[in-house]
């Protein structure tokens, strides 16, 4: 039977008490972790968010020791997730302390206990590292909310938001808030879609980021905006991304690339530092797109580990492997990796690799194993000269004991397969040390890049990002090559978050909407209100937002950002706990003007 409140209140949390407090008494409140009843003494196991405090139930005739036969019985009947309350004194514990827990050298002697509420036996144990099946940890995620190591990410999750409050009133940047409802621009992800009652037919659009409210409140003279703002995108899932998730948003007029740059640096240092005691080195490095695809084969290098790509093709020009000539021919190029001590790799595990690489595109992976002794295994050596060979191996760096792989086709295809293979043999090495943070600013990125879908240039970014000065005359003879003023920062292989300095003359606005196909009409029915801030004064202002999910995941060292989100969708966008998205009403969706049509099913 649950007992009431009624006369007691919380004088600590568990792991508020130490030896300091021993001798005084104390009320403590939790979920009971475990109960161990040794006959006349029961120990219980108290928890609560700061961590567990040891609490002893005695019987005996010393009664300055022992509990009364009441409260002794009911301790006996005290279960897994009982939610409890305790009165008793610290003692510190004589002979037996527990050099694992915060509180091991204490313990309440509990001279009074309270069961405030009982509880059914979990369909899990409530611990740290469980090895439950994440699927129904999901489904009671309010469960798996109480494990210790869940909740220290959660709080850290926290704590890093205040930090970047703090930080950011201080650097005189303002939080305002932008609307959830908005119109729908459909120029990058998906929207998700709100219909409006009150205007039949007509739909709003939840935010997939503040972009144009924030650039809109640079022309209303806020000189510096911030918002931890929440955002939507309707695409498909992976570890790092979810369909609502949580982005550091800010903007800042009179300012250049560097400025904005530099006020981020000093706030990741800030966050870092006074969340996880990590000191990072300012300046951050900085990297163009172009050399870090020529480097990594990717706009998101993880630099922990070497394994640069390496351009071969001047030296595989003219060979008789027709993979390699012809994709020359057709313009694209041949570069390798060089996986230092894996020579000796099976063959099983190589083949392993080709089919990993295929699902980037490859047609395949050329490959030469360099034993231990020297001897060289080859895919594609018959096709070659000695020399031709020798060329190779010296281009690659290759020396006895080394795999080299290499991918011949389209740049893109090349970056993509060995940008991706590089990080997954780290993966399979153990080399990718997550104590180990690696930041990277990758800057001058493409302002265009050609959909073959659509056959057109769409913005690489958005459509109001500023080209850089001295490309502004490709944007009439090869507007491919012009690069913008874009910067995004990288950890350890995860774009945190990117920016742009925003295009805030109206003749470079109109060029860029006629080059990506937007016609004076239809920019003026998606962007209207914001050409039309533009007429009466804007000043020059840059921004940029970070997400804070995959922030706290790589501080917390969690391998998905479920794990610093309260409530999480999985893969296919539902929540296990609520089940949604649900069914609704039909007079709800008639009160909308909607109707939902059930597709004919096609036979397979």
């Amino acid at each position: 039977m649950a007992e009431s409140m009624k006369g007691l209140k919380r004088t600590h949390r568990c792991t508020e008490l130490s030896v300091a407090n021993v001798g005084e008494e104390v009320t403590v409140m939790g979920w009971v972790q475990k109960n161990r009843n040794k006959g006349g003494i029961i120990f219980v196991d108290l928890r609560d968010r700061s961590g567990i405090l040891q609490i002893i139930f005695e019987q005996g005739e010393d009664l300055s020791r022992a509990v009364d036969a009441e409260n002794f019985a009911k301790a006996e009947s005290l279960r897994s997730e009982y939610v409890i309350a305790v009165v008793g004194k610290v003692e510190k514990r004589e002979g037996n302390a527990n050099a694992n827990m915060k509180t091991g050298d204490i313990e309440v002697r509990a001279t009074q206990v309270r069961i405030l509420s009982e509880s059914e036996t979990p369909p899990f144990p409530i611990e740290a590292d469980s090895k439950t099946k994440e699927e129904l940890r999901l489904k009671y995620r309010y469960l798996d909310l109480r494990r210790p190591d869940l909740q220290e990410k959660i709080m850290m999750r926290s704590r890093v938001t205040a930090k970047i409050r703090e930080f950011m009133t201080k650097e005189g940047f303002l939080e305002i808030e932008t609307p959830i409802l908005n119109k729908s621009t459909p120029e990058g992800a998906r929207d998700y879609l709100v219909p409006s009652r009150i205007h039949p037919g007509s739909f709003y659009a939840l935010p997939q980021s503040p972009q144009l409210f924030k650039q809109l409140l640079m022309c209303s003279g806020y000189d510096r905006y911030f918002q931890i703002a929440k955002c939507f995108r309707d695409e498909d899932l992976r570890a790092d991304r979810q369909p609502e998730f949580t982005q550091v948003d800010m903007e800042l007029s009179f300012v250049d690339v560097d400025d904005v740059i530099e006020v981020n640096e000093r706030l990741l240092k800030y966050i870092f530092k006074d969340t996880i005691g990590i000191d990072i080195q300012l300046p951050i490095q900085r990297m163009t797109w172009q050399e870090a695809m020529d480097r990594y084969g990717s706009d998101k290098p993880d630099t922990r580990f070497g394994m640069e790509l390496v351009n071969v093709s001047d030296v595989v020009a003219g060979c008789g492997f027709s993979v390699f000539s012809g994709a020359l021919e057709n313009g694209g190029s041949v570069r390798g990796i060089n996986a230092k001590g894996q020579g000796a790799m099976p063959r099983k595990k190589i083949d392993a690799l080709i089919e990993y690489a295929k699902g980037f595109g490859a047609k395949g992976l050329a490959y030469i194993a360099i034993q231990p002794d020297g001897t060289v295994k080859s895919s594609f050596a018959k096709f070659m000269t000695e020399d031709e060979m020798a060329a190779l191996i010296k281009a690659m760096d290759g020396e006895n004991g080394d795999l080299l792989l290499f991918a011949a086709d389209k740049n893109k295809v090349v970056w993509d397969v060995l940008g991706n293979l590089r990080l997954e043999i780290a993966r399979n090495l153990g080399i990718l040390d997550k104590n180990q943070y690696n930041f990277l600013w990758v800057t001058e990125f493409p302002l265009l890049e050609w959909s073959e879908e659509e056959n057109r240039y769409v913005a690489m970014h958005h459509p109001f990002t500023m080209p850089m000065e001295e490309d502004l005359a490709l944007l009439d003879t090869d507007p491919g090559k012009v690069r913008a003023k874009a910067y995004d920062i990288v950890l350890n292989g995860t774009e945190l978050g990117g920016g742009s300095v925003r295009i805030f003359q109206n003749h470079i606005q109109e060029k860029m909407f006629e080059i990506i196909g937007l016609s004076k009409e239809t920019a003026n029915e998606r962007f209207g209100f914001l050409l039309n801030a533009f007429k009466y004064g804007v000043p020059p202002h840059a921004g940029l937002a970070f997400g804070l999910d995959r922030m706290v995941m790589l501080m917390a060292q969690a391998d998905s950002i479920r794990e610093v989100i309260a409530f999480p969708k999985v893969k296919d966008a539902s929540c296990l706990m609520t089940d949604a998205p649900n069914l609704v009403d039909d007079i709800q969706l008639e009160e909308l003007g909607i109707a939902v049509v059930k597709q004919a099913e096609t036979e397979a």
